[in-house]
């Protein structure tokens, strides 16, 4: 590791030697690759003695040239060896990818020790500076794409499966897109795509709009485009945001090609929903829900109480295949996922749903919930078969954002306000 810090021999002969360094890490196990980080944590952090005398130095200016020189000299001093070794493998055919996979395994080890969470500190900084969205490369994914391109999404795709090679041909056909965001460093690997379907009118269900025995739909009658699938593919780069860049800019693209499209908006699962409920079942009441709702509940079972006949009937999923038990369910979770959405928030005040933090912050509104939506075991798991449209109108997404960033409110329509009518307060 020292040598690589080393000046000798030039450009060349570093570049080997980070090589070298990279592919004894790539032979090491996870006990010995934890230790290389260790390594990296406990020897090659800044050097104190550097960083006291820079600060004195920038205490005791006396004018402003004195004072920009020792900010600069500071800043020097707090970027830590590490970095500067890590740098190297930029220069790398496939360093890049290598620190990016690197932090990908770095991550969970981080989280429990004080140590490796500064290299990751420090490698996420450093790639951060090096994804931003600035020197990144929007491409269309279609079928004619390399073989090897189109494998990767089989494995990169993290909200509906990819079933098979007609799966995905069906995604790629004339009436769908799939839009990702490349960089130059990693010119065969996805660093986030979307999949987007053409349509009239908003989508409401997503095995009709997966169903491989569709008919496909001229594309020049679609009035609306459905995103319905955006995923991160490099779980190196978590935490550092170019998602919403990517919607913005494939919604520039498809106005462009096709001046049919009037709406742009999303089908999206509520990943947080059930989890959510299943807790707040076993802790608290739920005075989110009419009288009425709370009195069919008592008479659905014997369980007596609302709640109890709720948590009886969530956990027993032969709910799904019955016609009578969904259509008593139905309005009261619709309830209970538009006030999750609306209402239930992190400390900063912003969505508690992953998902809905992500749109709400670029500036889309809650359009629409869909019942049976996604009967998948995964949406009944996740979402209880509930999907929502979040609608991006394009005039109004500054405003949207800039009152959801600043806490005002989460954007809904008048039909999902409705949903909510004469609810007790919380």
């Amino acid at each position: 590791m020292r040598a690589c810090l080393e000046a000798r021999g030039g450009e060349v002969s570093a570049r080997s030697r980070a090589a070298a360094l990279g592919h004894a890490y790539l032979a090491l196990n996870e006990t010995g690759r934890k230790r290389f980080l260790g390594v990296l944590a406990s020897e090659f952090g800044s050097d104190t003695e550097t960083v006291n005398k820079a600060i004195s130095d920038l205490q005791n200016a006396t004018n402003t040239e004195n004072r920009m020189a020792a900010e600069k000299s500071l800043r020097e001093a707090l970027v830590s060896t590490r970095t500067r070794l890590l740098t190297q493998f930029n220069a790398l055919p496939e360093g890049v990818k290598f620190l990016v996979d690197m932090r990908a395994e770095l991550i969970p080890w981080a989280r429990n020790d004080p140590f490796l969470n500064t290299v990751e500190y420090d490698l996420k900084a450093l790639l951060t500076s090096w994804f931003d969205v600035g020197f990144l490369e929007l491409k269309q994914i279609t079928w004619k794409a390399p073989a090897a391109l189109l494998e990767k999404f089989f494995g990169y795709e993290a909200v509906h499966e990819i079933t098979g090679w007609d799966d995905l041909k069906n995604r790629l056909a004339s009436d769908r897109r799939c839009f990702a965001f490349f960089h130059p460093r990693m010119p065969e690997e996805p660093l986030v795509f979307v999949w987007v379907a053409l349509v009239e009118g908003m989508a409401s269900n997503i095995h009709e709009l997966l169903d491989k025995g569709a008919p496909d739909q001229d594309e020049k009658h679609a009035d609306t485009a459905i995103f319905y699938s955006i995923s991160n593919a490099q779980a190196g780069l978590s935490g550092i945001t170019f998602g919403n860049f990517l919607i913005k800019r494939v919604v520039d693209n498809l106005s462009a090609e096709l001046d049919g499209l009037k709406k742009f908006a999303t089908l999206s699962p509520i990943p947080g929903f059930m989890p959510w409920l299943r807790s707040n079942l076993e802790n608290n009441h739920l005075e989110f829900l009419t009288i009425e709702q709370q009195e069919k509940l008592k008479r659905t079972s014997s369980k007596g109480s609302p709640k109890a006949s709720l948590i009886h009937l969530l956990y027993d999923t032969k709910w799904v295949n019955n016609t009578e038990t969904q259509s008593m369910l139905k309005p009261i979770l619709l309830r209970l996922a538009v006030h999750y959405l609306a209402n239930e928030k992190r400390n900063e005040g912003t969505a508690l749903d992953s998902v809905a933090h992500f749109h709400l912050n670029n500036g889309a509104r809650i359009e629409q919930l869909h019942w049976a939506a996604d009967l998948s075991p995964k949406g009944i798991k996740q979402s209880a078969g509930i999907m929502l449209n979040y609608l991006y109108l394009l005039k109004d997404i500054e405003v949207n954002h800039e009152s959801y960033r600043s806490g005002k409110a989460i954007m809904t329509s008048s039909d999902v306000r409705d949903l909510l009518k004469d609810q007790k307060p919380t």
